[in-house]
């Protein structure tokens, strides 16, 4: 027996490009974005409620890395990205089905869409099913996780006096958080763990509609060269 899905929505995300998106959502705070409902889930009927719900569970499609072939072993970038492990023990992009999940905050409810910050979630990610988070069933006290026992561990990011400027001036235009969702972004240092920078090779991502330039002075110190409207 076969089975489809089909979208009641898409992610309009701060992240256009899948390098230096939290590897977790509620890592970064500042990263906003609008899921916008699709007929017939547009019209309030579907979401009614929902106002009264701080977070939300979104089930979604990663996208850009459905594959035909099922992998049994992925290597996760927690390890390094060169020890492999059983994809069931993993939440690497590489899914059977291609199915994610992720724990958002809900900011704003609205009829045909819904507002949220704390996303991992790439523009254009399909969603397939939004569940409110139930405090008292969803959080599980004494659960562990020997692989991923606590949140990566964060490294200094700086700017350059030009860079900053241009955060706060793209800041403004957008009416976002700008500055403090590429910290946020940065400090977890997204760059493969396997590869050790140097100061001349210079790393790049795109949040919202600017590219952000960095490099690294030192192997565990960001600093942020430029901020500048991204080119089409």
């Amino acid at each position: 027996m076969s089975y489809s899905v089909s979208p009641i929505g898409f992610v309009r995300s701060c992240f256009k490009e899948k390098f230096a998106i939290p590897r977790q959502p509620q890592l970064a705070p500042a990263a906003r974005g609008i899921l916008e409902l699709v007929p017939p889930f547009d019209q309030g009927d579907a979401v009614q409620g929902l106002e009264q719900v701080s977070h939300v569970w979104l089930l979604f499609l990663f996208h850009q890395a459905l594959e035909d072939k099922p992998r049994l072993k992925v290597r996760p970038p927690r390890l390094g990205g060169n020890k492999s492990m059983g994809v069931f023990a993993t939440r690497a992009t590489h899914r059977p089905n291609g199915i994610g999940q992720s724990v958002v905050k809900l900011e704003k409810v609205e009829a045909s869409r819904l507002l949220l910050s704390g996303i991992d979630l790439l523009d254009g990610t399909p969603i397939l099913d939004i569940k409110p988070y139930v405090p008292y069933a969803d959080r599980v006290d004494d659960a562990r996780n020997d692989i991923a026992s606590a949140a990566p561990e964060l490294i200094p990011v700086q700017w350059s006096d030009t860079a900053r400027i241009q955060a706060y001036e793209h800041a403004i235009r957008l009416a976002e958080p700008l500055v403090q969702l590429i910290e946020q972004c940065l400090a977890q240092d997204p760059r493969p763990a396997y590869q050790t920078p140097t100061p001349e090779r210079h790393y790049g991502a795109q949040f919202w509609d600017v590219d952000v330039r960095w490099h690294y002075p030192q192997p565990d110190t960001i600093r942020v060269l430029e901020v500048v409207a991204a080119r089409d």
